[in-house]
């Protein structure tokens, strides 16, 4: 995300949520804090573009995201809740649109967190904390991978980490899922212990 929408839907319900105040924009959607009321939790909307939402091929990239993320269950992975088809008049340009209900992780980004880092020590995250963040964004991506799923948009800034130190890859916007790979498909073992590739 790297701009903030402006307040227009700041108020509005979408189904059983209402938007409490715009969280970023990126190339895939605009999103907003929101109050989910039925079960009494924060959670964050994804809304299409208001200048793309007559587009096919956008909106058919949007809902391939919402399957993406309901294929993929793993600590690592920001959630996906639900999918809402908004009221003519409630989308971000007031016509249509389509929201997703996206698990709200709080925290920094990797990207602020590289950048706030650089600014206090002049050098890069400590090694110890580069290590934890890579071995959970491994294990994000590896939980994907077993899915068929290709992220294709990994980057610091679709990288949350939360307070307490889970990190969360999000923003599967342009992932494209290719054939799951069989791990016997991919290793040969052969006599005396050695494995081929």
């Amino acid at each position: 995300m790297t701009r903030i929408p402006d307040n227009g839907l700041v108020g509005v319900r979408v189904g059983v949520y209402h938007v409490l105040s715009p969280l970023g924009v990126g190339g895939m959607g605009e999103v907003y804090r929101a109050r989910d009321t039925r079960l009494s939790r924060d959670v964050a909307l994804k809304m299409l573009p208001p200048d793309v939402t007559a587009d096919p091929d956008r909106v058919a990239r949007f809902e391939r995201e919402a399957m993406t993320l309901a294929a993929l269950n793993h600590p690592n992975i920001g959630a996906i809740y639900d999918v809402e088809h908004l009221e003519p008049g409630t989308g971000p340009d007031r016509g249509n649109g389509r929201a997703l209900v996206l698990e709200l992780v709080e925290g920094d980004t990797l990207a602020e967190r590289i950048r706030e880092c650089a600014g206090r020590t002049g050098a890069g995250l400590p090694v110890n904390d580069v290590l934890t963040i890579a071995r959970q964004i491994a294990d994000a991506l590896d939980a994907a991978h077993e899915k068929g799923i290709v992220h294709r948009d990994l980057k610091p800034a679709n990288i949350k980490i939360t307070p307490e130190g889970l990190v969360k890859v999000l923003d599967f916007g342009l992932a494209k899922l290719v054939a799951a790979v069989e791990p016997s498909s991919t290793t040969t073992t052969i006599a005396g212990g050695q494995t081929r590739k």
